[in-house]
């Protein structure tokens, strides 16, 4: 395996995702022994609501083949985010409804207990496609079981406009927080500030709270669980928080994920967090002014902070079955299919790469390098930390995520509603009412 040199990276624990993949096969390509679906099985899915519909109609295109090749029938149901989750909880309490959730992050470790094993399917998938990146066993595996399967990342790099950074005084995106800084408020100057959630967005705000939060070696619980957030660290990342609020554009305390999509889209904004959607849409778009955002735009990893290793945060999708299903050979033989490159390869080019990959074998797809602006989206899940750092993803880690802790200490304090220090304290309050002693 080549040396990772985007940066010089630490190692350790807080570097996992950059370290060797794991479940690598040198033997001949596996072949799939699973067996076959149930007679007359049929199986529904709930997923993630697209932001690109070429994506969603992919996915919907590739379900429809599973059909024909095997003959279960096969509903797709797509909400947003926020509303997966309580629909999720839902069918794991009563034992009834999708068979297959497509959700984010550590979500399936509320209700592991309640999960299909998919641990034959994965490991196939492994052992065929190079082994799957550190960060997505992470998210896939409790103890030595996949209780899910990753899709990947929904990719959040920097989105900008190149002139308007230009006339911010930088010539290419700065690497370090000092710089960065520094463009924001370059950006507010020039009359294109940058634009930032602070609201319950899933994926963008808890982004880039986390990255700064990690940037500074604050964390919310230590390597043990202990609730850590109330530290002299989290409160450097409030006050520098706090400075970059100060250059955003009005209204991002009410923010949710497609608000930043649509501040950038007209002309409001010069700097977000984001995945590939906004590029896409402005790119494909039949209107002049859109296409003319997505020649100016361009997108850049996270910058680095105190710790010297990247800290990002990234919105993992992860697909999750319950044992409740009656086809359980149905759902991971779909679970297979839809994970074959074959499928993958179609799926990635018309998103045009949204979902960043967890297999490394799905990285040569022409869709990461055939435009150079989409290339930082390929190679996220290197530079991500779980979203439980530094402890364990289970039900307390998905149930802070889920009720926004970290985000509302953001929000609370940049917003001048407390003082860091008393931001902390609440944050740190309401994580133990999750981890508790």
């Amino acid at each position: 395996m080549s040396e990772i040199s985007r940066r010089k990276l630490m190692s350790g624990t807080a570097a996992a995702g950059v370290g060797l993949l794991v479940s690598r096969r040198a033997s001949a390509e596996p072949t799939w022994n699973g067996p076959a679906p149930e007679p007359n099985a049929s199986i529904r899915v709930l997923r993630w609501k697209q932001f690109i519909q070429a994506e969603f109609d992919s996915f919907v295109a590739n379900t429809k083949k599973f059909s024909d090749e095997t003959g279960v029938k096969v509903r797709v149901d797509a909400e947003n985010w926020d509303d997966i989750r309580p629909k999720a909880a839902v069918a794991a309490n009563v034992g009834a409804g999708p068979d297959i959730i497509i959700g984010t992050n550590d979500d399936p470790f509320k209700f592991a207990d309640k999960l299909l094993d998919v641990t034959d399917v994965a490991e196939y998938l492994g052992a065929k496609y190079g082994g799957w990146y550190p960060i997505a066993r992470t998210y896939g595996m409790l103890g030595k079981k996949w209780i899910a399967l990753p899709q990947g990342a929904t990719g959040g790099t920097m989105n900008y406009r190149i002139n308007s950074m230009r006339a911010a005084g930088f010539d290419e995106f700065p690497k370090d927080l000092a710089g960065y800084l520094k463009l924001c408020q370059g950006l507010k100057r020039v009359g294109k500030p940058p634009g930032f959630a602070l609201g319950h967005a899933t994926g963008d705000a808890n982004g880039w709270v986390y990255w700064c939060l990690w940037a500074h070696g604050g964390k919310m619980v230590d390597e043990n669980d202990n609730v850590a957030i109330d530290s002299p660290e989290t409160i450097a990342a409030l006050e520098y928080a706090k400075q970059l609020y100060q250059t955003f554009i009005d209204g991002v305390l009410s923010w949710n994920d497609a608000s930043n999509n649509k501040a950038f889209l007209a002309d409001q904004i010069g700097l977000t967090l984001n995945g590939i959607s906004i590029y896409t849409v402005a790119k494909n778009s039949p209107e002049p002014a859109l296409n003319a955002i997505a020649k100016d735009m361009d997108h850049a990893n996270m910058p680095i902070g105190p710790v010297g290793r990247p800290t990002e945060e990234q919105n993992i999708v992860t697909a999750y079955s319950y044992a409740y299903s009656k086809y359980p050979n149905a759902v991971r033989e779909y679970l297979r299919f839809m994970w074959e490159k074959a499928q993958v390869d179609r799926w990635e080019t018309a998103s045009n790469g949204y979902v960043a990959p967890p297999l490394p074998a799905w990285n040569d797809n022409p869709v990461w390098t055939a435009d150079p602006k989409v290339t930082p989206f390929r190679d996220v899940l290197k530079y991500t930390l779980d979203i439980g750092y530094a402890g364990k993803l289970g039900y307390a880690s998905a149930a802070v995520v889920g009720d926004f802790v970290c985000v509302d200490m953001f929000a609370e304090a940049c917003s001048g509603a407390q003082t860091p220090k008393a931001a902390a304290q609440r944050a740190a309050e309401r994580a133990k009412r999750y981890y508790k002693a």
